[in-house]
């Protein structure tokens, strides 16, 4: 399984337990990260490293957490949420240059399955790298099996921004507009329950970073943590129940 984001802490905040589930289920897995999230703030002292080689070695101590056993870091820059862009912030590069990047890591790894996140946070790197890895699956030589988009419900990401106009009422994000994708358009739903202590432990390796769970009541946070929800893009779901089973012979 190749997992594609765009900044250190994307692998543990979004994917963190689907990396873990597919360790414990014999799986192999690998990290594509675009950037070394040049543009986060850093909520501890860092001293005099460069915040870009923090985040890098963040990732690498929480993806060998997770089980993982190749991350590969591309060279663009991190674009954050607004503002102006420099020549290799990641939005700022054409879509085609980053959908040929990837589908090389695609060809090198040759995965089964291949997860990047829905972008339904509304960060711009994200939807950037949900479009370009998308692109990059016809682009490969090596055929894909299944694609999926990783998903924030939006009846959750609705209980998020309720509690974070509340903690954090000048965050960036609440002025993103709606957040999260459609719950009906979720296709897939797994109990990751068993590796929740294993996914927390990931989240905490990013300790520059605040993750968005810190600021959670108990039970938000297991609701995001403990359940993952994906988006089927290949082969298309056929509709009925979810699919509940992902690295099995009877996933479809």
């Amino acid at each position: 399984m190749l997992v594609v984001v765009a900044h250190p802490d994307d692998e543990s905040f979004g994917c963190g337990s689907l990396l873990a589930l597919a360790a414990a289920n014999g799986v192999r897995t690998a990290v594509c990260c675009a950037t070394r999230g040049e543009a986060g703030e850093a909520s501890v002292d860092i001293g005099t490293a460069s915040l870009a080689e923090v985040r890098e070695a963040e990732l690498r101590r929480a993806a060998a957490l997770l089980g993982v056993e190749q991350v590969e870091v591309l060279e663009w820059e991190d674009s954050g949420l607004s503002g102006p862009l420099g020549d290799r912030a990641l939005v700022a590069v054409p879509l085609d240059d980053v959908a040929e990047t990837i589908a090389g890591i695609i060809d090198d790894v040759r995965p089964e399955i291949v997860v990047t996140l829905d972008a339904s946070d509304g960060h711009r790197d994200h939807a950037h790298m949900r479009d370009a890895t998308l692109a990059a699956v016809d682009r490969a030589s090596w055929s894909v099996g299944r694609v999926y988009l990783s998903c924030l419900a939006h009846s959750l990401m609705q209980q998020w921004v309720e509690h974070l106009r509340a903690a954090n009422p000048g965050s960036d994000y609440l002025e993103l507009g709606r957040l999260g994708t459609p719950d009906d358009e979720i296709t897939t739903v797994i109990d990751s329950s068993d590796v929740y202590d294993r996914r927390w432990q990931a989240i905490h390796a990013h300790r520059s970073q605040t993750s968005p769970f810190e600021i959670m009541p108990p039970e938000l946070q297991r609701a995001f943590l403990a359940t993952e929800r994906l988006r089927r893009i290949r082969p298309p779901w056929p509709g009925g129940p979810p699919e509940r089973t992902l690295f099995t012979s009877d996933a479809g």
